[in-house]
């Protein structure tokens, strides 16, 4: 089959990748949208940076225990959408011709382990034309959504992970610093939550326009002004650092009201420098979030079929597999492009 990998560094269309196979309890799916995530981009300029972090990082395990060679092609995507095409052996799964997506993750048919499907040199992914599935991680996309719409699922659930754990309720301030697709994301399930005051900030026109229209209540240009002048000085405030770049979270401590959270939801991929005094003195909560539970990717999936959260204008551009290595180029500017569907 076709499929876009990463090589050395660069992204290139195989036309030659062996057929992805379904064992017990798994399903073969033929991918229809798969979106281009921020940390494929990440991963694409860095990822011989964060396979090195990961090595030297203790308290969690490798998924798969696999070591990735970055040197050989790299199987990437995992905003997917797809129709199920057949189940593996002795597999009771949803008919042929259904459109689902996926918690991205694949237990192994011999119950040795969980790989995660991400960054691999051996697990398919959804830059390929066809998929294998875990049958109990899947979704079946209700309410005629469209696949290049249903394939949002998984970065809205990054958002929704990120508000839940931040235990923002709807009383409080909230302020988003980033309008790229997680900072997006961040708003429309601040949203859903029913939070009534949202201060998103970004350079971007294009963004900000999008983050209004997610729900943000008010949009700032942080050349003209602070994000915090609109929030206010006084009480606390809930604040999505949706940024990761050097010297960002810094400035969160040193500008955000007392005793307000701080959730850091971008990653930044260089070491950074902060001051806790200003933490310390004005008792400021820090937290970090990755990802999200099967139960709030199955919640963001809902929230996009029943119209709690549009995505359709966050999809700016959609390509087949021979315009990956482009839409990763085009990403790179937040006027042009905010989320790319790769439609195999």
């Amino acid at each position: 089959m076709r499929a876009a990998v990463l090589n050395s560094g660069e992204i290139l269309v195989r036309e030659d990748v062996p057929e992805p196979v379904p064992g017990p309890g798994q399903v073969l799916v033929q991918v229809k949208a798969c979106g281009i995530c921020g940390s494929d981009l990440h991963f694409a300029k860095h990822g011989a940076d964060m396979l090195a972090l990961d090595r030297t990082m203790q308290g969690v395990p490798r998924m798969g225990g696999e070591e990735l060679d970055l040197s050989r092609d790299v199987y990437m995507g995992h905003e997917f959408a797809g129709e199920v095409l057949e189940a593996g052996p002795g597999t009771t799964a949803p008919p042929a011709g259904t459109l689902v997506t996926a918690f991205p993750v694949l237990p192994r048919p011999d119950g040795s382990g969980i790989d995660a499907i991400v960054y691999s040199n051996r697990i398919k992914a959804g830059y390929g034309e066809r998929i294998v599935l875990s049958v109990p991680l899947l979704q079946e996309v209700p309410n005629g959504l469209p696949a290049h719409h249903a394939a949002l699922t998984e970065p809205m659930a990054v958002g929704l992970h990120a508000v839940n754990r931040s235990g923002v309720e709807a009383g409080q301030k909230a302020v988003v610093l980033g309008c790229g697709p997680v900072g997006l994301a961040v708003i429309g399930a601040l949203k859903v939550r029913g939070v009534e005051s949202i201060v998103a900030a970004d350079f971007s026109p294009a963004r900000r326009a999008l983050a209004a229209g997610l729900g943000a209540t008010d949009v700032v240009d942080p050349r003209e002004e602070t994000a915090w002048a609109r929030a206010g000085t006084g009480a606390p405030v809930v604040v999505f650092e949706a940024i990761g770049v050097p010297g960002i979270l810094d400035d969160i401590l040193r500008c955000a009201p007392a005793q307000s959270r701080v959730v850091v939801v971008g990653v930044c991929m260089n070491a950074d420098t902060v001051n806790p005094y200003f933490a310390i003195s004005k008792e400021l909560n820090l937290q970090f979030v990755l990802g999200y539970t099967p139960e709030e990717f199955a919640a963001s999936l809902r929230s996009i079929a029943e119209g709690e959260i549009d995505v359709a204008p966050l999809v700016t551009a959609r390509v087949g597999l021979d315009r990956v290595p482009w839409a990763f180029e085009a990403l790179g500017d937040p006027e042009e492009h905010c989320k790319i569907v790769v439609e195999p």
